[in-house]
């Protein structure tokens, strides 16, 4: 199974970071207001970035790296 680490902007500019295993589902929940807390009052949010990882135990690491990461380190990485 895939697992994807990804990051969304939110309707403030903010830029949230999760995993998932189904982006399109976890997109829709964010944007339904019954996402992670932080993204319930900052909905729309839309997807600026993800990555595939083979496993959970990856892209969970993965995520806690890139919350670690600056604003701006995250806007180079969404960049390419």
């Amino acid at each position: 199974m895939t697992v994807f680490v990804y990051i969304v902007e939110c309707a403030d500019r903010t830029l949230y970071t999760g995993w998932t295993t189904d982006l399109q589902r976890r997109i829709d929940t964010h944007n339904a207001g019954k996402g992670a807390k932080y993204t319930r009052s900052r909905t729309p949010v839309r997807l600026v970035y993800s990555e595939p990882h083979p496993d959970r135990t990856t892209a969970m690491r993965r995520e806690i790296a890139i919350k670690r990461m600056g604003r701006a380190k995250k806007l180079k990485l969404i960049q390419g």
